[in-house]
């Protein structure tokens, strides 16, 4: 009997530690990393991270695709993906670490760490007494699979925490709105943004110069989405003029950052190279699998996405 086929392709991934981890979980299961792929119409199962354009071609007795990550927007779209199930991976490995980056970032400019940082560069011992977290309004634009747990470690640390969504959500300790119509209120009336929305149609440049004029003067952009929901020209305007008071970006339009890209030069900027949540395959591998197995018997498998949304 010959066995399922799984084609694994990420340029940022461990592909040994991530066969090691599958295997472990379905020990019949063929793991061929790209590019050896063998033959095409063996593979049965992908696992990828933003593959390139025509690299389903071929595989035509494929039955799932697993996102290596929470944003499907590299897979939505394409003329080369046969209509198969597509899954994202939603480990607690991943939560864990989006809510820790979160909280951290939040925290930074809470309290006044930049300040800090920048006084210590000047050998400055500069006092900025500290403000109450209750103070601190933070806004989570996004409260899905990341987002909300994220917006309620927020409420849970003390701060005074509200989120908007596309669609209405209710979550203990965050005062929540949503639609179109609620976004510039939101956008005005938070001195920190968290942006953790997916990529979509709807979402590209959802946040432009008339949206971020919108924030008060001084705030905080933080973005562990992606870098197309910002306007980043509009950003980098804001950010040059003391309007934006500064962001901390995980994701960029352009990825990597450009070595000669304006960002890194900003005093008001930090950079991290996209690892704000990141998937661990031990941990991952299980939902993974699980999928495998639904599929094999004609279930749906774990965390199904709607590509014609885009989430």
């Amino acid at each position: 009997m010959m066995r399922d086929t799984l084609l694994f392709y990420s340029a940022f991934d461990d592909p040994i530690a991530w066969r090691s981890a599958l295997q472990a979980e379905l020990p019949d299961l063929d793991v061929r990393i790209h590019p050896d792929i063998g033959d095409p119409e063996a593979v049965n199962y992908a696992l990828v991270w933003k593959p390139p354009q025509g690299f389903f071609a071929g595989f035509r007795n494929l039955k799932l695709v697993t996102n290596l990550g929470a944003g499907i927007d590299s897979l939505v779209g394409r003329d080369d993906l046969p209509p198969v199930p597509i899954s994202r991976l939603s480990d607690p490995g991943m939560v864990a670490l989006m809510a820790s980056y979160v909280l951290f970032a939040v925290i930074r400019y809470a309290r006044d760490i930049p300040a800090f940082e920048q006084a210590q560069r000047r050998h400055e011992w500069r006092y900025i007494h500290p403000r109450a977290l209750s103070a601190v309004k933070v806004g989570v634009l996004g409260l899905g699979e990341l987002g909300a747990p994220a917006a309620l470690a927020l409420a849970r640390a003390g701060f005074d925490v509200r989120g908007w969504a596309r669609s209405p959500k209710d979550l203990p300790g965050v005062a929540c709105v949503s639609g179109r119509a609620a976004l510039d209120g939101f956008l005005a009336d938070n001195e920190i943004i968290v942006v953790m929305l997916p990529l979509t149609p709807e979402t590209d440049g959802l946040l432009g110069a008339r949206e971020l004029a919108l924030l008060p003067a001084g705030a905080k952009l933080i973005n562990v989405s992606r870098g197309a929901v910002v306007d980043e020209t509009a950003m980098i305007d804001g950010l040059r003029s003391g309007r934006l008071g500064g962001a901390t970006l995980d994701v960029f339009a352009v990825e990597p950052l450009p070595r000669d890209h304006v960002l890194w030069g900003m005093e008001n900027v930090l950079i991290t190279p996209h690892l704000a949540s990141i998937t661990v395959p031990e941990a991952a591998a299980r939902d993974v699998a699980e999928s495998i197995r639904r599929v094999r018997v004609g279930q749906p498998p774990l965390h199904r996405t709607d590509p014609a949304r885009g989430y």
